[in-house]
This record gives structure tokens, sequence and C-alpha cells, in this order.
């Protein structure tokens, strides 16, 4: 226990040297060798620190015996998280519903003619929200036509191969010392995209189908 504190302290030395997380880091290993704290493990105590703490011991535990392992609790344990999950997928099919209700109207006013014809389709993943009771419900109630997304083709969702790749570009190789930073970087990225870029990724998707449907 020593020796973690030990390096505990090196980290809040370094915190309060105005160091970032990631050279605390690199300098730890240079100091400890395979003893050193893991990253995720500096990036943690770093959090811990910026939010104001100044102890590096750990928190007091509780004297009881654990029952966190026995087989009714694990079984509580599942039923919970089971319960959670679907309460969370149908709170994000009804959040799509609400998405797809502005994306509907927008089809209305700004393409009346393929609004009118019925000419217009939607690509439809296959993530569980999208395919939640609540949505099925509401697109057979607005006769809207789906295509269906393949499983296990990111390469056929502009998401994955054009919008996501954009944002890999521009973090890769950083390092970030909190969620809130990684949030405000990807806000900057996603409002660098022009309606160039979309028209881009809508002609790199129609080629991607076109690929597909020929094989």
């Amino acid at each position: 226990m020593a020796d973690v504190k030990e390096r505990r302290i090196w980290v809040k030395f370094c915190f309060k040297l105005n160091t970032t997380a990631a050279e605390t880091h690199r300098m730890l290993k240079e100091i400890f060798g395979e003893q050193a704290l893991s990253q995720a493990r500096t990036f943690e105590w770093f959090k811990l620190f910026k939010d104001g703490r100044e102890s590096v011991e750990d928190g007091k535990h509780s004297g009881r015996p654990s029952t966190c392992t026995t087989p009714e609790m694990i079984a509580k344990v599942r039923e919970v998280i089971l319960e959670n999950r679907r309460q969370t997928i149908h709170e994000v099919g009804k959040f799509c519903c609400e998405v797809l209700r502005r994306r509907r109207e927008n089809v209305r006013r700004k393409l009346p003619e393929m609004w009118k014809n019925g000419d217009w389709l939607l690509h439809h993943y296959n993530a569980p929200a999208y395919t939640s009771p609540v949505l099925r419900e509401f697109l057979t109630k607005n006769n809207m036509t789906t295509v269906p997304h393949p499983a296990y083709s990111p390469d056929l969702a502009p998401c994955d191969f054009y919008v996501f790749r954009k944002m890999i570009l521009r973090l890769k190789g950083r390092r970030f010392v909190s969620i809130e930073e990684i949030q405000a970087e990807s806000h900057q990225v996603l409002n660098t995209i022009t309606p160039e870029d979309f028209n881009e990724c809508f002609q790199k998707w129609q080629n991607r189908w076109d690929r597909c449907t020929q094989v």
C-alpha cells in the first residue's frame, strides 16, 4: 500500500505543477517501470485532484462481509440490469421517434414532390433502440418505408464510414483528462461539417450500397 501511496503522491505533485496527465504517466513509467500506476489509474487520480481532492489515501470501507457474490444477489443484479436495459432502449426509441417526426416534417416542407409521391426511403439501422416496439409502431403508423441495414456492416452506415472517421482523424493520438473535454472537441468537429461534406457523404453512401447489391 505504501508503494501505491508513493505513486499517488507523485501524481499529485505533477498535478500541482500543471503537468498533463499523459506526461505524468510517462514520467511514472520512466521512474517506476512496470510498477507504475496504469494510465487509467493515473488519469483517474488526476481527475480526483482536479475535482478538489487532497488525500491520496483510499476511501474507508465497511468491515461488513461481502454478500455481492451470492447466487441470490447475482440473480437480483441481473434482473435489475435487464430491466434498466429495457427501459433505456424504450426511452431511446421514444427519442428516435421525436427525431423522425422532425425529419418527416422536413421532407414534407423541403421536398414536397417526393413527399407527395412517397418517393423517399429511411435508411434504418439495426441497433436495439431502432428495432424497439415503440419505434416499429411509429414507422408502421406513418407508412415509412425503410432500407434495412445488414448486420455487422459499418461500411454502409454514414456515421461510421464518414462522420466518425472525421472525428477519429481529428482526435487520434490526443489525450483528454475529462469526458467534458472529449465532448467539447467532438462538438467542434461536428460543427465543421459543411453541406458539401454531407453531399459527399450521401454520394459515398450510394456508391457503397451499389457495390453491396452487386455482390
